[in-house]
């Protein structure tokens, strides 16, 4: 063998490496380093997904009318908000995780109340599509029916929007600390209620979505009174050093980074939800936009390791581009998204080959799991592209690249992806399964873009932009920004 690289646990970089055997061995040992993040990040995204699945399934076996209702809300009205604001909040992860990689420890609360800033006035204006939401999916010509149930369920879950705006940046701060098996904690006590008091109130008590909407409010705020509590008792106490003004310094800078952030995840989280959109457009729309939505529920599950995956990638990439490591970041790259392939591989092949068994678990309606069994090739192939997709965003948000990908995903998703979709979904009556098609098409070029932005990039380049970027944002002048390249 020629020339390769391995990391050196001493030194913190990379040296050249003789034989397989050492590569091997150095594999290895930045996988280990890898899993330590990417197993309660996957766990804990897992979980948290699966608190809205949960209210979804209950709602299933509800009614048809309600579980298409519930999946409108979560996917499209909540999902929105969702998207926005877990984007916004992902480029605290770039700035934290590099302060930390360069042991700037004290930056890292100052972000995290910047980041609650930015999303408090984010999340205000949010409000309206969540009131005036029956109408905007009826003017979006979707089935009254669905629209008006959607609706009102999301009039009720608006206490969850706030919810979202603390405790996403809460969650960035201790991510970037490696702090995540609290995190996981956290969610495991959360779920467990959560599908305890859906079945008491949504079934045993017949409350319906009311009952599900009141369980799902709570939820999602005990998890972020906790998260809160365990941040402020003392357990973070070299990066929390109490409220500051600071925090109120550099917000158009900071504003500049989470919009990049917000626009680059938006577009990703969006894509596939557009097609429970698209879905409702349809013959037998019910039918088309419950099977989808139990597809895209499946999808999400998996989805959460790929997102975990980004979460340890970003944080491994950010520290050692923070330390001044750049080989070692690009080495953290090559083990992230061979692992993630390999893992996706795994997982698309699971519905393939329970396509038969689960449907039912989703729906008591024969038409809806037929359609479901009918999508479910496609839905393995979805599971493994987007198993390396969420890695290659990580390698974007611990380098800042936000800006980049965003055009990356304008281009590949709403110019070819959506567009093919609509041409085999309707001119050549595919249906939904044209529909999914065509998206497919849009992840699959997205993905071969950022492989070729990830292979050309200069680490050495990185490094030394990591370490402007924290002398920029350390100061309180409003003219910082951050600086981005992918030369």
């Amino acid at each position: 063998m020629s020339s390769t690289y391995s990391f050196d646990a001493d030194a913190g970089d990379i040296q050249e490496m003789k034989n397989t055997k050492e590569l091997f061995r150095e594999f290895c040992w930045e996988s280990k380093k890898l899993w330590y993040l990417a197993a309660p990040a996957i766990c804990n995204l897992v979980l948290q997904y699966s608190i809205s699945a949960v209210t979804q399934i209950f709602a299933g076996h509800v009614g048809d009318i309600q579980l298409a209702a519930v999946a409108v809300e979560i996917n499209l009205i909540s999902g929105f908000a969702f998207a926005i604001l877990y984007g916004m909040g992902s480029g605290l992860q770039t700035l934290c995780g590099q302060a930390f990689g360069a042991k700037r420890l004290e930056m890292l609360g100052i972000y995290m109340q910047r980041s609650w800033v930015i999303l408090i006035a984010t999340g205000i204006p949010l409000t309206i599509l969540y009131i005036f939401s029956t109408p905007i999916l009826k003017l979006l010509h979707q089935n009254p029916r669905i629209s008006k149930a959607a609706g009102t369920f999301a009039l009720w879950m608006i206490p969850q929007l706030f919810a979202y705006i603390i405790c996403f940046p809460t969650q960035k701060f201790l991510t970037a600390q490696s702090k995540i098996y609290v995190l996981a904690t956290i969610s495991a006590v959360a779920l467990v209620g959560h599908v305890l008091f859906s079945w008491l109130f949504m079934l045993k008590l017949r409350w319906g979505l009311p009952g599900g909407a009141a369980v799902l409010n709570a939820t999602w705020w005990f998890i972020t009174v906790v998260q809160l509590v365990y941040v402020f008792s003392g357990a973070c106490r070299n990066t929390w050093n109490g409220f500051s003004w600071k925090a109120f310094g550099n917000l158009k800078g900071y504003l500049r980074l989470s919009l990049a952030s917000g626009v680059m995840l938006c577009l990703e989280m969006w894509y596939y939800v557009a097609l429970i959109l698209i879905a409702g457009y349809t013959k037998n729309a019910e039918i088309s936009v419950d099977a989808a939505s139990i597809c895209l529920n499946i999808s999400a599950w998996t989805l959460m390791v790929g997102i975990g995956f980004c979460a340890a990638t970003s944080v491994r990439v950010s520290n050692e581009l923070g330390g001044g490591h750049p080989r070692t970041a690009k080495f953290c790259v090559v083990v992230a998204t061979t692992t993630s392939l390999f893992i996706g591989i795994i997982l698309g092949l699971i519905p393939i080959a329970l396509r038969s068994r689960y449907p039912p678990w989703f729906s008591k309606s024969s038409s809806v799991q037929q359609l479901v069994y009918d999508l479910t090739p496609l839905l393995g192939i979805t599971i493994i592209l987007n198993s390396i997709q969420p890695t290659l965003s990580g390698v974007a948000i611990g380098a800042g690249w936000q800006s980049y990908v965003a055009y990356v995903n304008i281009v590949c998703y709403y110019f070819v992806g959506i567009p093919i979709g609509l041409v085999l979904g309707f001119a050549v009556r595919k249906g939904v399964k044209g529909i999914w098609y065509g998206m497919l098409t849009g992840t699959a070029v997205q993905t071969i873009v950022l492989i070729v932005m990830v292979l050309r990039t200069n680490w050495k380049k990185e490094a030394l932009l990591a370490g402007e970027r924290i002398k920029k944002w350390g100061g309180d002048s409003s003219d910082s920004q951050p600086v981005q390249s992918t030369s």
